[in-house]
């Protein structure tokens, strides 16, 4: 992607938005009888600016504006009518996916333009027009509204946006995501999904042979977010050792008892709860200097829940824990989980990424022998918010434990094969295709431009590892990262001499990284989140995941956190 904004598919890229699309312009559209394929030309492959392409006559034109005498659209353009009309919409949306590309896509990642405009939540809800109203707006107030939105958005696909575990627009999936809306789908039955049925099947498939269940072999969902996915595999694990769960409740149970790190994602203890399992029957890990689920802790917690006339039934590890980015010893653990009779889960929705890496994906080595995996694709492979999976080496689990069977969606007297009907064993009715996105950037990639996207951004954690220790003022939290979390402090010049014993020295340095944050925020530079954890102070984390960084990237970001903290 060029760094200069220019659009590399050859649509004119706008920098006066305002002015190109000034209420009232008569911006370029395509004439109603023209084919779709003429915005395309011939033998350049590549889109037109909208400036080139054929204006709509002054009628038809008119057409699109007509107003009343009161200034309101005109009853004639059927505003309410929920159906894509040429001669109405065309121009419309092809100005606004003008507008989006230019503004939301290639300006926004643009490393000379800002990753955020900061407003005042009172002030923004002051500029801001977001009243609902009786009558509809304009096609030119709507073009209006959304340089508004995407100006007073975070351009979370910027290259500095390094904020959370997500991160960059990747074309690919950004096509993919378009597609996914223009055809609207709903993934439960192979009637109205035949191609998001089979492309679900063959991608999680594919994702469990590189987890290593033998042959690919099992069952696998998208889940909505990575929360829910370790929910179904709590759901998946209580019905194997109580099926019975589902049909006569909790009065069936006995006290369940699950086991995770104490630096695992909330999730757990989350859906723990909202399951019914309750919050209190989550026993928490203690981890080590490094963040790692202690076993020997991990045992003597299983034995004691025993001891306490509680069912243990499962740990769920995790593969790049949320802040520290540390992988559980899943070796250990698969050999504690057989020796107990537990189901082993795997959280691995950040680190699954490294999977796709030959050098990496030693950092999951036992993964193979869980039951079940979350992987989030939108993570660390950066594809398109949202893209979770649930996969698990037990074939018809899921099924065995949501279906309802019912008569209305499922019908078994169709016409096909209704093993294709996979929607039952969701606990989701509607449910979008978040597999088109990623298999549309497997496919443009490959599996091994994905191997290619893991080892850049671990060598940029790497690089940016190496650049701090070296750099007077910065103190690694985690001196050896193993994931692409970077988790540091910035000490400033006038704390340097202060007793590190001190409480002064503590008290000054938790005020450092949220002061910078603010600063930074506020100037638009950059995003890097902050947090304190267990016993220390605040400090900040860069996560990494966007492979379009260098090495000239990681030198921008340790400046520029000096520049806005040396006062300090």
């Amino acid at each position: 992607m060029p760094a200069n904004g220019v659009c590399s598919v050859g649509l004119e890229v706008i920098e006066d938005n305002a002015a190109t699309y000034a209420s009232g312009s008569d911006s370029a559209g395509v004439s109603e009888d023209e084919d779709v394929q003429q915005l395309f030309v011939n033998g350049a492959d590549r889109v037109t600016s909208v400036s080139s392409l054929p204006k709509k006559s002054t009628e038809a034109r008119g057409k699109l504006s007509q107003h009343g005498d009161d200034g309101k659209p005109a009853v004639a353009e059927k505003r309410y009518a929920s159906l894509p009309n040429r001669e109405q919409h065309q121009q419309f949306l092809t100005e606004f996916l003008t507008e989006v590309l230019n503004s939301a896509v290639f300006n926004a990642t643009d490393r000379s333009n800002k990753v955020l405009n900061w407003v005042d939540p009172e002030e923004l809800k002051r500029t801001l027009d977001l009243a609902i109203k009786d009558e509809p707006d304009t096609h030119e107030k709507l073009l209006e509204l959304t340089r508004a939105t995407i100006r007073h958005s975070v351009k979370t696909g910027h290259p500095y946006f390094m904020n959370q575990l997500f991160s960059s627009v990747d074309p690919y999936g950004f096509a993919g995501q378009v597609l996914t809306d223009a055809l609207n789908p709903s993934v439960y039955t192979f009637e109205v999904s035949p191609v998001f049925v089979l492309m679900e099947e063959v991608v999680l498939r594919e994702m469990r042979s590189i987890v290593g269940y033998p042959n690919g072999e099992g069952d696998g969902i998208f889940a909505p977010g990575g929360s829910m996915a370790n929910g179904y595999a709590i759901s998946c694990a209580r019905h194997k050792f109580m099926p019975d769960i589902k049909t006569k409740g909790l009065h069936a149970l006995p006290r369940l008892v699950i086991f995770t790190s104490e630096d695992a994602h909330y999730s757990v203890k989350k859906l723990a709860s909202f399951m019914g399992i309750g919050s209190d029957n989550v026993y928490a890990i203690k981890t080590d200097s490094i963040g790692k689920i202690r076993i020997e802790h991990l045992e003597s917690e299983i034995l004691r829940a025993k001891a306490e006339g509680a069912l243990p039934f499962m740990v769920s590890a995790t593969a790049g824990t949320t802040v520290i980015g540390a992988f559980d010893p899943l070796e250990q653990i698969a050999d504690l989980c057989a020796k107990h009779n537990l189901w082993m889960h795997v959280d691995a929705a950040w680190g699954g990424g490294a999977l796709m890496s030959k050098k990496y994906r030693t950092l999951l080595k036992g993964i193979e022998r869980s039951d079940s995996v979350t992987w989030n694709p939108h993570k660390l492979l950066a594809a398109p918010q949202q893209c979770s999976t649930l996969l698990t080496r037990h074939r018809n689990i899921l099924s065995e434990c949501h279906s309802t069977n019912a008569t209305y969606l499922f019908q078994k007297d169709k016409f096909y094969d209704t093993r294709y009907d996979t929607g039952d064993k969701h606990i989701q009715c509607g449910r979008r295709a978040d597999v088109l996105k990623f298999w549309f950037m497997w496919r443009a990639k490959g599996t091994a431009g994905f191997e290619q996207h893991i080892d850049k951004v671990f060598e940029n954690a790497e690089h940016f590892t190496n650049s701090i220790k070296a750099r007077p003022g910065f103190e690694m939290v985690i001196e050896n990262p193993e994931c692409t979390n970077v988790c540091f402090w910035y000490v400033p010049p006038g704390l340097r001499n202060v007793p590190r014993d001190s409480s002064e020295f503590r008290e000054r340095l938790h005020k450092v990284a949220p002061k910078v944050k603010e600063r930074m925020m506020k100037e638009g530079s950059m995003m890097i989140t902050y947090q304190p954890i267990h016993d220390k102070p605040n400090f900040f984390r860069l996560v990494l995941q966007n492979s379009s960084l260098d090495k000239s990237d990681m030198n921008y970001i340790i400046d520029e956190i000096e520049r806005l903290g040396k006062d300090l």
